[in-house]
């Protein structure tokens, strides 16, 4: 089931099936990510190229975003809190993480 929705994932975001794409949307499910987020639309919190969007010409973005995912946070999207999760997403995990999303268009 898992390697259908991501596959479904992949191929809705237009990746058409790309290895690095898939490794990178494997461990945003593993690490809990696609409970609040999706690759092309608000879920809980915000779509991953609406993320890549809004930071695309912010200087420190990446940094920025990967204490996000880290520490948490509030109040960029609306109201939602987002949780921090280095009680079970490592820094390097994080960092992959943000940096293909930042890559998304």
């Amino acid at each position: 089931m898992k390697k259908i929705l991501i596959a479904t994932a992949v191929a809705a975001a237009g990746t058409l099936f790309q290895p690095a794409a898939m490794a990178q949307l494997a461990l945003a499910q593993k690490d809990g990510c696609l409970a609040c987020h999706s690759v092309d639309h608000k879920v809980m919190g915000p779509a991953y190229r609406d993320v890549a969007k809004k930071y695309a010409h912010v200087p420190g973005a990446e940094e920025r975003l990967v204490k996000k995912v880290l520490n948490g946070g509030t109040g960029v999207w609306g109201h939602f809190v987002m949780p921090a999760n280095k009680s079970h997403v490592s820094e390097a995990d994080a960092r992959k993480l943000v940096h293909w999303i930042l890559s998304l268009k």
